[in-house]
């Protein structure tokens, strides 16, 4: 019998209404025996989500301050809930639990995860599923480092005694079982682990949007939902900004070679974004989407016969390592080298590292420019269409958008230009409508 892992985010549960559509969703397909919630997300724009409100519980809580009211907030929440669908649960002696460990300061990580668990023991309830607490299945070292292969013999031992569960999501537990939490977005990975340790055949990721988009609806009006992507595409977009799926999450269902299905609960009919390990398919479009970022600098060396140089390269990134950065990009040419960061970082020891590289090599000249966006085009069909950068560099000409970096992979997965902040969005909008409109 296939099995199918579904992860609902905290739109999808963050009401009574929103829970019934939830069930709805998971009979409607025997295989979906495996569930892992969130905590209830926002209700409406003014609305706030139930981790921001326990978060907020334990500052107060930490500066010794009344808890009341705002714990009296959450409650209400889940007992709304509780008391729409009409199910017999009563959570007082668990509130209770919760609002002495506040109390007790037991900890940022136990009181944030809190929200996750209470939803998922309310819909395990709902659907008539088992409850297996996170705490007891997924593990963490004492370094914090998520344990991925007990939590994998455990969890799967579990699963095996039951058909049907619900899982909350965003946490574990350290070895001295005390709540581990991963970071924001964490109930996708646990998803994810969950979809491993089960075999899953396929791993529903259901959220409000039908799926990834070729590009950043802020940036481009009503962007094409994309297909198909595969990990490593999925990989390039994510670092590129792309927010869809947290990247952590892809990497145990990566190690499986289980597919991912990003669907919209609020239109289940759509079919949404199906993520693949490696696919035939080749959109129609070349690239597979486009998604970028700004807040750049590049520092940039000059020095005759650099490339004869020995070491002249190792020693320019020894220079920036010795300060305790890392780079992005380091595109090159015979005579000058470039190295692009982050300005947050850079603008921290800014004289430090050119000093640094000024010593390590002697450059004749070397300078700093900020203001730079990177945007990356991804497409495994780049691979074997001809001319796709010469397309994304003549949008960019044409919409009078200079190019101040150029760096492609040797994948040939995806190019990644450098522009002015100033032009990030006209060039987003430039090579969008070359290749897809």
């Amino acid at each position: 019998m296939s099995v199918k892992v579904l992860k609902f985010g905290g739109s999808s549960l963050a009401d009574a209404e929103n829970f019934r559509r939830v069930a709805d969703i998971v009979r409607a397909e025997p295989e979906r025996r495996y569930v892992v919630a969130s905590a209830p997300g926002k209700r409406n724009g003014t609305d706030t989500k139930v981790t921001d409100m326990l978060y907020t519980c334990y500052e107060l809580a930490s500066e010794e301050k009344d808890i009341t009211e705002i714990f009296q907030c959450i409650k209400d929440r889940y007992n709304e809930i509780i008391a729409e669908l009409g199910i017999e649960l009563d959570l007082s002696e668990v509130f209770e639990k919760i609002r002495l460990a506040f109390l007790n300061h037991s900890g940022r990580d136990y009181v944030a995860s809190r929200g996750e668990y209470l939803n998922a023991m309310i819909l395990a309830k709902y659907l008539d599923y088992h409850f297996i607490d996170a705490r007891k299945v997924i593990f963490f070292a004492e370094d914090g480092v998520f344990d991925a292969e007990k939590t994998n013999n455990v969890l799967r031992g579990y699963l095996a005694k039951y058909e049907r569960a619900v899982i909350p999501g965003f946490y574990g537990s350290m070895p001295n079982g005390t709540i581990k939490t991963f970071s924001r977005g964490g109930s996708d990975i646990t998803g994810s682990i969950v979809a491993r340790a089960a075999s899953a055949t396929l791993y529903e990721n259901w959220t409000d949007v039908s799926g990834f988009l070729m590009a950043d609806p802020r940036c481009i009006d009503n962007p094409k939902v994309i297909d198909v992507i595969t990990y490593k595409e999925l990989r390039e977009l994510s670092y590129m900004g792309a927010t869809v799926l947290h990247e952590d999450a892809i990497f145990p269902v990566r190690h499986s070679k289980i597919p991912i299905n990003i669907k919209n609960t609020h239109k289940p009919e759509d079919k949404g974004t199906f993520i693949v390990p490696d696919t035939d398919d080749i959109p129609a479009t070349v690239i597979t989407g486009i998604a970028g970022k700004s807040g750049f600098s590049t520092i940039t060396i000059e020095k005759d016969m650099m490339n004869s140089e020995l070491g002249f390269g190792r020693r320019v990134l020894e220079a920036i390592e010795e300060n305790g950065l890392s780079y992005e990009h380091f595109p090159s040419g015979i005579d000058t080298m470039s190295v692009v960061m982050s300005t947050k970082e850079l603008v921290k020891k800014r004289g430090d590292i050119t000093a640094a590289i000024c010593k390590a090599v002697n450059p004749e000249n070397i300078f700093i420019e900020d203001n730079l966006a990177l945007i990356a085009v991804v497409g495994r069909g780049m691979v074997k269409a001809k001319g796709t950068a010469a397309r994304v560099f003549s949008a960019l000409a044409s919409a009078n958008v200079n190019i101040r970096m150029i760096d492609q992979g040797s994948s040939e997965l995806n190019i990644i230009v450098g522009v002015d902040e100033n032009d990030y969005i006209t060039a987003l909008a430039a090579i969008y409508d070359e290749f897809v409109k």
